[in-house]
């Protein structure tokens, strides 16, 4: 079969489309021919060596979807010829509130989507929402199940409350927006492109703000009137910005670390205020059930920036490298 495979960790320029071995099926698993995998910036860093338990060769992409075409010992024959989205890990754990030390994401150190077939638990394999395309569904998983987990499970966003989104046109924060205003929360976004914030406000955001204005923080507190939820991967360039207009009770939610890893603000802002900050990753096979029940009752569709073929693979990378826009890429197979 047909893979996209880094060999060594010399940057997206570093990777290319090899012959792999068809991979084994196990009892317990299912064999699925993708159809469609996309991107997350997780793909650059394991291009860069940046990644914790760098295993090379590996076969690039945690997020896919596809069709189920075999299935191994002890598992429905009914599954084959359906069509799935997969769970983007193996291993969670028992304790739902973190995964345990074994979890594992596919695209490193487990075989990625980025390919024509992929064997997987037959537990991480869902069924693909209906209203969706393989790309579109192919977008959801580490992205969308990360804001989902975020809003839903740490911050518990209430319909009537208002949420700050920042750096939105990024795939997490533009599904975190998306979700937001499907929950019913009065969305506010950042971005550093007034382009952007106009795409956002198509979505439902109720008022954006460029971070390169220094008064986007007075504007944010007088356009909100107090913000209830912060939904952040970029802490260390906005926190000390937004905290004084955060309202009594109000949860902050980290889920990255883009622009610095060092997060400041005044601690009578956090204590004073009665702030929670939570930090958040990906999520579990429940979140995952939950995620894909709502996008199908809600008829939810994520936003593509860039569609690639198998063959452009590369090209694709290079394009989130650079900067791709506003939504997800993918890769048609």
């Amino acid at each position: 079969m047909k893979a996209l495979v880094l060999e060594t960790a010399d940057g997206p320029d570093s990777v290319a489309l090899r012959d792999q071995p068809t991979p084994v099926l196990a009892d317990g698993a299912v064999r699925v021919a993708l159809r469609a995998a996309a991107l997350n910036h997780r793909e650059l860093w394991i291009c860069r060596g940046q990644y914790p338990g760098m295993k090379l060769p590996c076969i690039l992409g945690a997020d896919g979807a596809g069709v189920v075409t075999a299935v191994g010992g002890g598992v429905d024959a009914d599954l084959v010829g359906r069509e799935v989205v997969l769970y983007p890990g193996q291993g969670w754990g028992p304790d739902r509130r973190f995964p345990a030390r074994g979890f594992a994401l596919l695209g490193m150190p487990l075989p990625g989507t980025i390919a024509e077939e992929i064997c997987v638990p037959a537990e991480t394999v869902f069924a693909k929402p209906a209203h969706l395309s393989f790309a579109e569904a192919a977008a959801l998983p580490v992205a969308a199940l990360t804001a989902w987990r975020g809003l839903t499970g740490k911050a518990r966003l209430a319909a009537g409350e208002s949420l700050l989104v920042t750096g939105v046109g990024g795939g997490v924060a533009t599904f975190a927006l998306t979700i937001g205003v499907a929950l019913g929360a009065t969305v506010f976004v950042t971005s550093g492109s007034d382009d952007t914030l106009a795409k956002a406000a198509a979505l439902g955001a109720k008022g954006g703000f460029n971070y390169r204005d220094p008064a986007w923080r007075k504007a944010l507190q007088q356009a909100s009137g107090g913000v209830d939820v912060v939904f952040d991967g970029a802490p260390a360039g906005g926190l000390a910005e937004y905290s004084r207009a955060l309202r009594m009770g109000a949860r902050v939610v980290v889920y990255g670390s883009t622009g610095g890893v060092q997060m400041t603000m005044a601690a009578p802002d956090l204590f004073l205020r009665h702030v929670t900050v939570f930090g958040t990753a990906m999520g579990d096979l429940a979140d995952f059930a939950a995620l894909l029940t709502f996008v199908a009752e809600k008829r939810l569709r994520p936003v593509i920036a860039r569609s690639f073929a198998l063959a452009d693979a590369r090209a694709a990378l290079l394009a989130l490298q650079d900067g791709h826009g506003f939504g997800k890429i993918v890769i048609t197979i």
